[in-house]
């Protein structure tokens, strides 16, 4: 699990984004179980943690993220007038991520306003929520608003990800790579 956290996850563990959101691919759930509060036990005392958002009969799809940076997000204007009108408990961040969770474990849709837990400008969030036909660009998100900066925190969070599968590969263990918040 802890290379798959890696691979997904850098830009989260690097501290220069708020939440990374990714598949796992389990052969028990004891396994997940066991694997998850392992890397939490290394994780929380970084600032960060590791939660199930959906599971399936073989894969989990979890989410990464720094309970002190989410808050912080969750402040934004835009974020909070767009959660609250989708039903949120805003500002409360737990009870925030408390209702993503309960959407994702009902089985709705994939929510729209994930993009607000992952760190993507809340303008391309609210773009994204209203349908809009006008995207400017596509890189880790729909960008309606300033393409050039998107474009600028997309190449950072590649650089970064290309930087610790090289770390990890030369033996550079999770807790290292995890820098604390």
């Amino acid at each position: 699990m802890e290379e798959t956290v890696i691979r997904m996850a850098a830009p989260t563990l690097a501290g220069i984004k708020t939440g990374s959101l990714f598949p796992y691919y389990y052969e028990s759930r004891e396994e997940l179980g066991r694997e998850m509060g392992r890397l939490n036990r290394l994780l929380i005392p970084r600032g960060l943690r590791l939660v199930l958002l959906r599971l399936t009969e073989r894969s989990a799809l979890l989410y990464l993220y720094r309970p002190s940076e989410l808050e912080k997000d969750l402040k934004d204007h835009t974020a909070d007038e767009l959660l609250r009108c989708a039903g949120y408990p805003c500002p409360n961040c737990g009870a925030c991520l408390r209702h993503l969770l309960k959407r994702f474990q009902n089985g709705e849709e994939f929510p729209h306003e994930i993009g607000f837990f992952l760190s993507y400008p809340p303008e391309d969030v609210k773009g994204f929520m209203e349908g809009r036909e006008n995207c400017k660009a596509v890189c880790l998100w729909k960008v309606y608003g300033d393409k050039e900066k998107a474009q600028h925190i997309c190449a950072r969070y590649k650089k970064c990800t290309e930087c610790y599968c090289r770390l990890w590969q030369k033996g550079r263990r999770l807790e290292q790579l995890a820098v604390a918040s």
